[in-house]
């Protein structure tokens, strides 16, 4: 490779002869703002709170208002999840009927109870159908 031909900048030159332009940088001595950067001094307390100070009491009243509402919506929705997470909900009591049938009893007794039961739910089913019946008739009558 001859003199002219190789780039010219080191490992840092990313296209022949021009350090930096193939990435969209200056070179050269204009390559300045890509050195490290110093960190800014530490403020006294007293100059942050006084910069503070001065830029709270150029703002607006309608500013403050809308600043307080948008710290608190998010703060309220918070304190809300906060607390519901110790209410637990308290299971209802659960009821058990039990029926208390004699030791004694027949088989006779056992199967006339057991069609009792089914004529008292065959009754329900009736009652339940012929309500359905009657709301199927009123729908009809809307056009429904």
């Amino acid at each position: 490779m001859a003199a002219a031909e190789r780039p010219r900048g080191g490992s840092r030159s990313n296209c022949r002869g021009r350090p930096f332009q193939r990435a969209g940088l200056a070179g050269g001595s204009a390559a300045h703002y890509l050195r490290r950067m110093a960190l800014p001094r530490p403020a006294r307390p007293s100059v942050v709170w006084a910069d503070l100070r001065a830029f709270m009491r150029d703002r607006p009243r309608h500013q403050w208002v809308a600043g307080l509402l948008s710290v608190m919506i998010p703060v309220g929705i918070l304190l809300a999840f906060y607390t519901q997470s110790f209410m637990q909900a308290q299971p209802r009591p659960q009821v058990i009927y039990v029926n208390n049938w004699p030791a004694d009893r027949s088989d006779d007794e056992i199967r006339a109870a057991q069609q009792a039961a089914v004529e008292r739910e065959r009754a329900v089913q009736a009652e339940r159908q012929r309500q359905f019946q009657r709301l199927e008739k009123q729908a009809e009558r809307l056009g429904i």
